[in-house]
C-alpha cells in the first residue's frame, strides 16, 4: 500500500525520480573515485564514445545488429562488463535491453498499472488515502500515480521478462542512458543471483515489508550506479546528466504530488541508498549480498538499522477474520494491509504535526494492520490497529494522531485497544457509521 499498485511496483522495481537523480549525480560529481568496495573496481576512465546514430528509441539494442546498432550494443556491453566488475556479481544469461521514448513509457506504465491493480484495490486505497487526508478529496489516485511514475521513471527492469528498459530522447547511448542502464543491469544481476523479486510476486497485503525490501535492492542498485558514474563518466558527462535531471516539468509534477506517493517512491532510493552504503562500506558487497537471503521485515528496520541487526521483527497484528459479517449485510472488506512506521510518519507530518514530533511519535511503532470497509448506501469505514513498543509510545502516538485526524475526510476517533500499547485510528463516513464500525471491532465507540 505504499502505492495502490504494490504488485505493479514489484513487477517494475527500478524507478528513479528526477529529484533523486540530481542528488545522486551531485554526489558523484563531488567524488573522483568510487566508494571503497571489496570487489574489483575499474579505474576512472573516459566514457565510451557514443556513435553518431544509435538504435532508434523503442527498438531493441541487445541483439546482434549492424552499423550504428552494433556500435550502441558495444557501448552497453562495456557498461555491463564495468558493472559486473564493480558489483562482484556475474550474469548467468544475456539481458535483453530496449530504449523507449517518454510516450512509450507512459503507455507501458499505464498498461501495467491497469493490469496489476484491480479496480477494487485501487478504489480501496483511494478511500484509505482520502479518509486520512493524504490526497485531496477530489483527486484520482490512478491519475496522481501515473503522472508521478511517468515523470519520475528514468528506466526499469522487468523480472518477468528478464529485460531492462531505458527512457531516451535521442536513442543514443549518451551519459544519461548509460547512467540508468548501469542501475537496471544491477537489478538484472540481483535477479539472476537471488530470488529477491520472485519471493514477493504473490504478496499483496504487506506493503510496509515490500518498501523495506525495495530499500535494499534499490539502495544496492543506486549505490552501484553512483560508483559506476564516478569511475566511468567524465565531468562533461556528469554536467549533461545534471542538466537532463533539471527538467522543470518533472519537478513540477513531483512538487504537486502528495507526499504519501512521492516520499514512498523516493524512500528506497534515498534512505535505502544511505542504508546500503553503510552496509557496503563496512563489509563490502558480500555484506550487501547477505541481505538477499535475509531481507528486512519493516521500514522500521531500515529507519533504525540496529533493529534489523538485533532481529526486532514487527509485532503480528490481525483484524477479526469475520469483520465483514460483524458489520452486517451489505458490508465488505476490500483491503487489508500494513502501514508501517514510514507511512505513519508521512501521514502525521502531512496532517499538521510538527516534523520532529511526528518522527518521534512514529518511531515507537511495533506493528499495525489496517482495513478498509465498504457498506450499503455509500457507508464506509477505515480502521488502523497500531501496537507500540511501550505504553508511553502509545500515548505519544495518540496525541499526534488526534491532531492529524483534524484533517480526516470523515468522522474520526482514536480509541484504546487491549492493553496499554494498542491504539486504534477509526475514520468513517459519518458519526453513526463510526460507532457501528467501532462496535464491530469490539471498541465500543
Amino acid at each position: 500500500m505504499s502505492h495502490p499498485n504494490a504488485a505493479f511496483h514489484r513487477r517494475i522495481p527500478a524507478l528513479l525520480s528526477v529529484a533523486v537523480a540530481v542528488a545522486l549525480v551531485s554526489s558523484a560529481c563531488a567524488s573522483t573515485t568510487p566508494a571503497t568496495s571489496s570487489a574489483p573496481t575499474p579505474a576512472p576512465s573516459a566514457s565510451p564514445t557514443a556513435p553518431a546514430s544509435a538504435a532508434p528509441a523503442g527498438s531493441p539494442v541487445g541483439s546482434p545488429s549492424a552499423g550504428a546498432d552494433a556500435a550502441a550494443d558495444a557501448v552497453y556491453d562495456t557498461v555491463e562488463t564495468q558493472v559486473q566488475a564493480i558489483r562482484g556479481l556475474q550474469a548467468t544469461r544475456p539481458v535483453a535491453r530496449q530504449l523507449i521514448t517518454a510516450d512509450e513509457l507512459r503507455t507501458i506504465l499505464t498498461t501495467e498499472f491497469d493490469q496489476e491493480t484491480p479496480p477494487a484495490s485501487l478504489a480501496a486505497n483511494e478511500r484509505l488515502y482520502k479518509a486520512l487526508g493524504l490526497i485531496p478529496a477530489d483527486s484520482s489516485l490512478r491519475t496522481l500515480s501515473l503522472d508521478l511514475l511517468s515523470s519520475g521513471v528514468a528506466a526499469f527492469y522487468r523480472d518477468d521478462e528478464g529485460k531492462l528498459y531505458v527512457v531516451s530522447k535521442t536513442g543514443e547511448p549518451g551519459p544519461t542512458e548509460r547512467f540508468y542502464f548501469s542501475h537496471e543491469f544491477d537489478h538484472a544481476l540481483q535477479d539472476q543471483n537471488s530470488t529477491i523479486f520472485k519471493d514477493f510476486h504473490d504478496v499483496h497485503d504487506q506493503s510496509d515489508e515490500l518498501l523495506a525490501r525495495q530499500a535494499i535492492y534499490e539502495g544496492d542498485a543506486t549505490l552501484l550506479m553512483t560508483q559506476w558514474a564516478a569511475a566511468n563518466l567524465t565531468p562533461a558527462d556528469l554536467g549533461a546528466l545534471l542538466a537532463a535531471g533539471n527538467d522543470p516539468v518533472a519537478q513540477a509534477v513531483m512538487a504537486r504530488t502528495p507526499p504519501i506517493l512521492s516520499q514512498t517512491l523516493q524512500f528506497p532510493y534515498t534512505t535505502g541508498f544511505a542504508y546500503v552504503t553503510n552496509v557496503q562500506s563496512n563489509g563490502g558487497w558480500p555484506a550487501v549480498n547477505a541481505y538477499f537471503s535475509k531481507m528486512p521485515r519493516s521500514t522500521e528496520q531500515i529507519l533504525h538499522p540496529e533493529k534489523y541487526t538485533s532481529g526486532e521483527a514487527p509485532v503480528a497484528v490481525t483484524m477479526p477474520s469475520d469483520l465483514a459479517s460483524r458489520l452486517g449485510d451489505g458490508w465488505s472488506v476490500p483491503l487489508q494491509d500494513t502501514f508501517g512506521e514510514l507511512q505513519l510518519g508521512i501521514w502525521l507530518r502531512g496532517a499538521g504535526v510538527a516534523n520532529a514530533d511526528a518522527t518521534k511519535a512514529a518511531a515507537g511503532w511495533g506493528g499495525d494492520r489496517l482495513a478498509v470497509m465498504d457498506g450499503p448506501n455509500d457507508a464506509w469505514g477505515v480502521a488502523i490497529q497500531t501496537v507500540w513498543d511501550t505504553d508511553a509510545d502509545a500515548v505519544e502516538f495518540e496525541a499526534a494522531a488526534k491532531t492529524a485526524l483534524e484533517k480526516a475526510g470523515g468522522s474520526a476517533q482514536v480509541l484504546p485497544g487491549a492493553g496499554g500499547k494498542t491504539r486504534w485510528v477509526v475514520v468513517a463516513s459519518d458519526p453513526a457509521v463510526l460507532g457501528h464500525v467501532a462496535n464491530a471491532l469490539g471498541l465500543g465507540g
